[in-house]
Order: structure tokens, then sequence, then C-alpha cells
């Protein structure tokens, strides 16, 4: 029984480096990574931001909808085509 558990410790421990091998050369290829995966975060982080404070949202859609109501109409009329398309593409997918 004693030889069995040395061997079993024995295939744990060259386990180990090798998953510690594999995770330096996960590292080393994603830091060409790093930039993107910055800008998502920070996309993230604007995104929570705006969850936070939906009243500078609302100003900012209502000071364009006031300075230049038919750009406004025009994004909207853009935004609702979008959307429809986005639902007709996730029904069909699903």
């Amino acid at each position: 029984m004693n030889e069995k558990r040395l061997e079993l410790a024995a295939r744990r421990g060259a386990l180990g480096v090798r998953i510690a091998g594999q995770r330096e050369a996960l590292a080393r290829h994603a830091r060409g990574l790093s930039p993107l995966f910055a800008g998502g975060d920070a996309a993230l982080r604007g995104i929570d931001w705006l969850k936070l404070h939906p009243g500078a949202v609302f100003a900012a859609v209502a000071a364009v909808v006031a300075l230049r109501p038919r750009r406004a109409w025009r994004w909207a009329a853009r935004g609702v085509f979008v959307w429809r398309g986005w639902q007709k593409l996730r029904s069909l997918l699903h």
C-alpha cells in the first residue's frame, strides 16, 4: 500500500510541475492580449458608471433632442432598426 501512495505522490508532484509550466506559458501568451482586456475592462467600468448615473444619460439625451431634434430622431430610427434586427437574429438563433 505504501508503494502505491508513493507512486501517486510522485505523479501528483509531476502534474504540479507540468501545471506550473502551463500556467507560465499561458501568462506569456496572454501578455499580448493585455491591452485588449484593459479596453474591455474600461468599457465595463463605463457601463457600470452609466448604470449608477441614469440622470446623466437622461440629461445627455435631452440635450441632444433639444439642440438637434432631427438628428435625434434619425438616431432613434437607426436604434429601432438595429434593435429589431438584433431581436430577429436572436430569435433565428434560438
